[in-house]
């Protein structure tokens, strides 16, 4: 015999509000059964095209061989193994649209943060029964999470009388985004709707199920299957909550700075600047170069000129010679002026030293500069 299908559970976060039904009244001890001629190869000529215990996914049970004809015209089909009558799409139906708005639903959720030991539900705790007389209202009764059935379907976007003829399944999405910094009274649920079941597709849009009451009447063991159109509604919970922190603070701040390229100057600037033994990491960073021996004054001048930014200088010459004329005429005169500074050399390379010692000694060379911070400083 072919089973009723059982009726799905309801869950923890699915409600359904059934809209109508269709019922029959099927006899057991009748189990031979004429298929519907709607059913696709249901149609027959002869006992031959009735192929005994072949089963049809939609002709409601096993075959009995039989060929057998129709209840109306002269059509035959093909006899199964089943309750009777078959499922036709007769059905007694009982609409909802008219009513069915203005009932109500009550839905509970609490949250809970273990980090912060941080806990919160959707319900106003007041002890005046003030959820008796109150209905959801985002403005001035968040807390009052009693919804009407025609509330939702409209904050989602639907028709309730198109929804309520052949079902659908309602998201009812509440978040908790909670800055737990501010005090526990900011921490609110948001509550958005939305269509869960796709309705331009004829295929998968709607909600509907079935279910049977079995029973015996006179002897006779007898059913009555219901198929059940409705709305589901499925409560999706969403939420996040943070809290100043110094520790994550200065690790996503260094990280930040380290990114940047920011890392490397402030540990230079905070070795040369505050460290006892600031000379010795300057040497070990720079390098020096010699110039030659120059009065304190000139200083600026040396450093233009080793960094080759300084002017030409004007050359020493004799009181009987002339400056040097324009380039191109250098043949015409016979007198030649040097250069102001002597070249420069580069330092002597030697080792380097985990610390740098006074010199007692007078220095190897006279162009080394009296400047005791030398160019690494500068």
């Amino acid at each position: 015999m072919a089973a009723a299908q059982p009726k799905p559970p309801a869950g923890a976060t699915a409600r359904r509000l059934a809209r109508g039904c269709w019922s029959a009244l099927w006899d057991y001890e009748t189990p031979k059964v004429i298929v519907s001629i709607k059913v696709h190869n249901a149609t027959c000529l002869s006992d031959a095209d009735c192929v005994t215990g072949e089963l049809n996914m939609l002709g409601n049970g096993l075959r009995t061989g039989r060929c057998v004809p129709y209840y109306q015209g002269p059509s035959k089909t093909c006899e199964v193994f089943g309750w009777c009558p078959v499922e036709d799409g007769a059905s007694v139906s009982q609409f909802l649209g008219t009513m069915a708005p203005n009932f109500t639903i009550l839905i509970k959720n609490s949250i809970h943060y273990p980090k912060f030991h941080f806990s919160k539900g959707n319900i106003a705790d007041r002890t005046d029964g003030y959820l008796k007389r109150c209905t959801f209202h985002e403005a001035s009764d968040l807390y009052c999470p009693i919804f009407k059935l025609g509330f939702i379907v409209e904050k989602a976007g639907e028709s309730f009388a198109e929804l309520a003829y052949k079902g659908g399944v309602i998201g009812v999405i509440i978040n908790w985004d909670c800055d737990l910094d501010l005090p526990a009274s900011e921490c609110n649920p948001k509550y958005s709707f939305r269509r869960l079941d796709p309705k331009h597709v004829p295929a998968s849009s709607g909600y509907n199920f079935r279910f049977a009451k079995y029973y015996k009447i006179n002897g006779t063991t007898t059913r009555t299957l219901i198929k059940a159109y409705g709305i589901r509604i499925d409560v999706i919970v969403h939420g996040q909550a943070g809290k100043f922190s110094l520790i994550p603070t200065i690790i996503n701040l260094a990280t930040a700075l380290t990114s940047v390229g920011v890392g490397s100057f402030l540990c230079d600037w905070i070795l040369l600047t505050f460290m006892n033994k600031n000379k010795v990491y300057s040497h070990k960073k720079f390098d020096k170069v010699c110039t030659p021996s120059r009065p304190s004054g000139s200083w600026p001048v040396t450093l233009a000129h080793v960094l080759g930014q300084a002017p030409p200088q004007p050359s020493h010459c004799s009181e009987d010679q002339h400056p040097s004329p324009p380039s191109g005429q250098e043949g015409q005169q016979g007198a030649e002026c040097g250069p102001a500074f002597p070249p420069l050399r580069p330092c002597p390379i030697s080792a380097p030293s985990e610390q740098i010692t006074p010199a007692s000694e007078p220095a190897p060379q006279a162009s080394i500069p009296t400047d005791p911070k030398g160019l690494a400083q500068l």
